[in-house]
């Protein structure tokens, strides 16, 4: 990202809207925007592979391996305002199991993009698929959106989920409803 071309962008931007650049609460506000967006979609110049950084383990565990509440902050594509929530992530493992902290930098790698809830959930969900090759996936999330709580139709209370179920999940009612169950559960 050229950062200084962005600072330029954000002084306009500020004068657009009928704001001086020049006046003091503003005058470092175009050099925050754009070392914040830079942060917000830092996992267009981020590389899966190494991310995950060899941490596929072998393991004799055929379990199921549950991750809840994982944080998670994205920005709308469509309006550029951000949607938070929760992630949760559960797999199969079959002989490897991927390192815990893994699922929440997979997490973090897709959600710092532009963003559709619909799809970063299946992005997270093939991710954890491709790099642990599990029996099954299982993905929900649980995300408020500032684009439907500010503007729009003004709906503070409302939280969408979506998820994302493969392999396993998908197919054997019995594993999706393990999974769905341990995702409701009260907290440890």
């Amino acid at each position: 990202m050229d950062r200084q071309r962005v600072k330029a962008l954000i002084s306009e931007l500020l004068k657009e809207v009928g704001e001086d650049p020049e006046r003091e609460g503003l005058k470092k506000t175009p050099e925050r925007v754009a070392r914040t967006l830079e942060y917000l979609t830092q996992g267009y110049h981020q590389d899966l592979t190494t991310l995950i950084n060899g941490a596929v383990f072998s393991s004799s565990s055929n379990n199921m391996v549950l991750v809840r509440d994982i944080e998670v902050y994205s920005l709308c594509e469509h309006h550029l305002l951000p949607f938070f929530g929760r992630c949760h992530i559960g797999y199969v493992a079959r002989g490897r199991v991927l390192g815990v902290s893994k699922l929440a930098r997979i997490v973090d790698f897709y959600a710092r993009r532009l963003q559709i809830q619909e799809n970063l959930t299946g992005q997270i969900a093939k991710a954890v698929m491709e790099a642990a090759a599990p029996e099954g996936v299982g993905v929900v999330m649980e995300c408020r959106h500032m684009c439907m709580m500010m503007r729009g139709v003004s709906k503070q209370n409302s939280v969408m989920g979506t998820s994302c179920l493969l392999g396993s999940f998908r197919k054997n009612g019995a594993t999706r409803l393990e999974f769905l169950n341990l995702i409701r559960r009260e907290s440890v």
